[in-house]
């Protein structure tokens, strides 16, 4: 039952913020495709987002141990 439960709160905690930050990626090369001059700014917010969708899949990961690890 712990099994199931560990595999699920990484399979879970991973496929969100991996589909998120392949979106927050598609958009922001598209948006510097489109206007070359803002590239720095958005560089900049899109390393901030991308940071705190991986810190979600670090949470999930944080979770499955606890399942594991603590009776």
């Amino acid at each position: 039952m712990t099994q199931l439960a560990i595999a699920l709160a990484i399979g879970l905690g991973a496929i969100g913020p991996g589909i998120g930050i392949g979106i927050a990626a598609g958009q922001a090369f598209s948006a510097i495709g489109r206007n070359p001059e803002a590239a720095p700014t958005i560089q900049t917010n899109l390393i901030l987002g991308l940071a705190f969708a991986e810190a979600i899949a670090i949470y999930a990961l944080l979770v499955a141990l606890l399942i594991k690890f603590i009776p």
